[in-house]
């Protein structure tokens, strides 16, 4: 008998019990489902956290108050990263393009009767460069503005929404923390960055926030949450880090510890590759548990496909058909079982990565790597799980066979 023949009554055995063929299938339906899915859905989370930190800016470090040992065992840090740190640091340090310092508050906003509780950050007017943020309306405050300490407010965009509808905020007064401040600019929506929805926010001169708004509560100047600066391109990141903490070093007056922490964008992506590759791999291996189900499904059903067909088995080979002839169709519907199953799981798991991607603000792909992957392994499931009740099959006694049915 050759392989199409074989194919052909694989074929015909299959379709002849259509309700336990499919049932036999749901494992790796579901398996493969599954297995796509997870995998779609991880590369997607990894893709927005790569999205989100890229968002930051172009070639950005954060310098943040407080060493990495202080900030895992205590919330109250020193506010020892003052406005004087960022003015040096973008004077003293050839390899930074700019820095743009913030010193973050939550405060009323209010215009006329409708209120509101916003993000205030103060910063300098280097913020929109370095942080690659875009003005839609308007313009950003400027150098005389901080001198000055002007009460002026650039808005994001879902705040100037929620303020003022669908009326031009440019020119109009607000009130944050019972101050008067008049709206200059409003942003281009971009969303949440590093805990921060800018979006939501005032942007305020830090100036006018320290003295006015916020507060002062350090000694040596104007206390910071942290300063974002901007290396003059992606070969310079090294190098603007090794800078700044020698310079902090030294106007800090530090012999032992730290006492600040530089990020840099770089190692915050590949950080990110390795929790979200492994979260990724750790769902795939759960998802995976279900295609071994489904195989160990396929080879239940076989041994009892063999014993219902102990006849049919003894038939055949009573008139000539060999060892060989009888392993191979048990092996063919083995492996059509177990590859149509993997066809409709990767199917049913490509459509769920898209009503994710639809539902969701997740970007989500089907990879054809897992796709092939998945089928691949799915028809090597069958195969593997359908040697046993193959071989079974191919060894029995014709005689023992015919007499048994």
């Amino acid at each position: 008998m050759n392989f199409l023949e074989s194919m052909q009554m694989a074929g015909q055995t299959l379709l002849a019990n259509k309700l336990r063929s499919a049932l036999t299938m749901l494992g790796i339906v579901i398996g493969n489902a599954s297995v796509i899915a997870m995998i779609g859905v991880g590369e997607a989370g990894q893709k927005f956290v790569n999205q989100q930190l890229e968002s930051l800016g172009p070639n950005i470090l954060f310098i943040i108050p407080g060493n990495q040992e202080t900030r895992r065992i205590s919330t109250d840090i020193s506010k020892n990263l003052v406005l004087a740190d960022a003015q040096a640091i973008v004077t003293q340090v050839p390899s930074i393009a700019g820095v743009a310092p913030e010193l973050n508050g939550r405060q009323s906003v209010n215009y006329l009767n409708r209120n509101t509780n916003a993000s205030i950050i103060g910063t300098t007017p280097s913020f929109p460069e370095v942080r690659d943020f875009k003005i839609a309306q308007g313009r950003f405050f400027t150098d005389i503005d901080i001198k000055r300490q002007n009460q002026v407010t650039v808005l994001g965009e879902d705040l100037a929404q929620r303020l003022f509808g669908n009326l031009n905020p440019i020119g109009e007064q607000l009130r944050i923390k019972n101050s008067s401040f008049q709206v200059i600019g409003v942003f281009k929506g971009k969303g949440s960055s590093i805990g921060t929805n800018y979006d939501e926010a005032a942007l305020i001169p830090v100036t006018t926030a320290a003295n006015r708004i916020i507060g002062r509560n350090s000694p040596y100047g104007i206390s910071l949450d942290y300063i974002a600066a901007s290396a003059r391109n992606a070969q310079s990141v090294d190098a603007a880090q090794f800078q700044i903490t020698n310079l902090l070093r030294l106007r800090h007056k530090i012999t032992g510890e730290d006492d600040f922490t530089i990020n840099s964008q770089k190692e915050a992506l590949q950080t990110v590759g390795q929790i979200t590759g492994a979260l990724k791999i750790m769902l795939a291996a759960i998802a995976a548990i279900s295609l071994i189900v489904g195989g160990i499904g396929i080879m239940n059903i076989m041994l009892v496909s063999v014993t219902e067909r102990t006849q049919e088995i003894g038939l055949r080979k009573a008139i000539g058909a060999i060892e060989q002839d009888i392993l191979l169709q048990f092996m063919i519907e083995a492996i059509i079982l177990s590859a149509a199953g993997g066809l409709i799981g990767t199917a049913i798991g490509g459509g769920g990565i898209l009503l994710v991607g639809a539902l969701t603000p997740l970007e989500a792909g089907i990879s054809p790597v897992a796709i092939a992957l998945t089928v691949g392994v799915s028809g090597g499931i069958g195969l593997f799980f359908g040697v046993v009740p193959a071989r079974r099959a191919a060894k029995l006694d014709p005689i023992v066979a015919l007499r048994s049915a």
